[in-house]
């Protein structure tokens, strides 16, 4: 079979499968299967185990079901709800302050889970029954929460950012370090674009109706500081160097664990076995997905279909930005189908060299493969964002929920042509911090 019918074959097996509704994970491990089987035959069966494994089996893994026990932790106690209240109480007297908080508290939710489905639904939660019922529209109130849910897979600490950088073997501290800014710079687009979106929709934001004294103010900060203390200290080990990703993200998931539990006086065994049980069932969806990712990205190489597409593009006489262009292109259509995690296991190797003979930077490269990610996961067919907002206010119509996210999709589409304008925003601090990449 050639390498194009044998691409063909596969990438039609695979969306034949998804649109059977079969989870990601068993699709593209079943449109492997049979595209090395219509190759190798039988003995195809020898491979698959080991293959499935040497995909997961990396200690810098260990840092993702830490990352997302820190999400579970903070989402399933009410440390998330004093976070989203303490930025509302002081944020309430700037006008469209509660969307304002809202956005801020997706911000910093995900730079403590890294995950962009648990910061939607942590903070959907309670920020859309709260938009609403101060009456913002809910396209208002919906899509700024889907887009901020985004961010969790942008600002540090980014599960996405780790598969990254083990794929292309490049410096997850140095990659943590260049969405840093990249991510604050998406956050306050959102805001200003969810400003001027509800204004355009008559809403006057009439802040009569809520008040917060000094003391109300002050009340939640004892409780949420410490919660921040335990990201900003997560940093510093990471970019100074004193520990791995993994040893990090260990420490940081059980001082969350004891700080939610001394504040609280959470005793139940109860509490942890659900947090603990959503932070399992998160974890191996994702490495169910990194492993048959990695068995799907190993029958297109065995296929030479891997070769031959490096080929085709290497061999375009076209200006780097153009190709650049294409690149993208790829990734927003491949984002709309499938997981980020998915997407970066397999488009990532093959990409890398690629842009670096391009003369790109890796690690901008890394932000603007991000950024597509994210706009993936507010589009459909498959927008993850959108499914998670569905079942948390089923409320509100699918259609609302819908062309209130989009125009955060050429917000961010804005975003990357800044990135190409000025990659210094991705670079600079990288450089600043730990030097000039080698």
């Amino acid at each position: 079979m050639s390498p194009t019918w044998a691409a063909v074959t596969i990438i039609a097996a695979l969306f034949v499968f998804l649109g059977t509704g079969m989870p990601i994970a068993f699709a593209l491990g079943l449109a492997a299967v049979g595209g090395l089987f219509l190759d190798m035959g039988p003995s195809v069966i020898e491979v698959l185990a080991e293959t499935m494994f040497a995909g997961i089996a990396n200690l810098a893994y260990v840092s993702i079901p830490m990352f997302v026990l820190m999400g579970a932790i903070v989402a399933g106690t009410p440390a998330g709800g004093d976070l989203y209240k303490a930025l509302d109480r002081w944020l309430y007297k700037v006008p469209g302050g509660l969307v304002l908080s809202n956005i801020g508290a997706c911000a910093i939710f995900a730079g403590m889970t890294g995950s962009s489905p648990a910061t939607c639904a942590a903070i959907g939660k309670m920020g859309i029954p709260e938009m609403m019922n101060r009456g913002y529209p809910a396209s208002v109130a919906t899509g700024s929460i889907a887009a901020g849910g985004t961010l969790g897979i942008l600002i540090p600490p980014s599960v996405t950012m780790i598969v990254y950088g083990i794929s292309t073997q490049t410096s997850i501290g140095r990659l943590f370090l260049a969405g840093v800014l990249p991510g604050l710079m998406l956050t306050a687009m959102f805001m200003a674009w969810a400003l001027f979106d509800a204004r355009r929709k008559g809403f006057s934001f009439d802040v009569g109706k809520v008040s917060y004294s000094l003391r109300d103010k002050l009340a939640t900060l004892p409780r949420v500081l410490p919660l921040l203390m335990i990201v900003v200290g997560l940093l510093f080990v990471l970019y100074g160097g004193v520990a791995t990703p993994s040893e990090a993200a260990g420490a940081g998931a059980m001082l969350t664990l004891l700080v939610v539990a001394v504040v609280y006086r959470l005793v139940r065994m109860q509490t942890y076995t659900g947090i603990f049980g959503s932070a399992m069932r998160e974890s191996v969806m994702i490495m169910m997905i990194m492993a048959s990712a990695e068995l799907f990205a190993f029958a297109l190489s065995s296929l030479f279909i891997t070769q031959t597409v490096a080929q085709a593009i290497a061999a375009l006489e076209v200006n780097r930005w153009v190709l650049m262009g294409m690149i993208n292109v790829f990734l927003l259509v491949a984002g709309m189908f499938l997981p980020p995690v998915a997407v970066i296991v397999m488009a990532a190797p093959l990409l890398y060299p690629i842009v670096i003979q391009a003369g790109f930077d890796p690690y901008w490269f890394a932000v603007v493969l991000t950024i597509n990610m994210e706009i993936g996961l507010i589009t459909p067919p498959i927008g993850l964002n959108l499914f998670v907002l569905n079942a948390i206010a089923p409320q509100v119509p699918t259609k609302e929920v819908l062309w209130g996210s989009l125009p955060y999709v050429l917000v961010m589409l804005a975003g990357i042509v800044l990135l190409c304008i000025f990659p210094e925003i991705v670079t600079w601090l990288p450089e600043r911090i730990m030097g000039a990449a080698t």
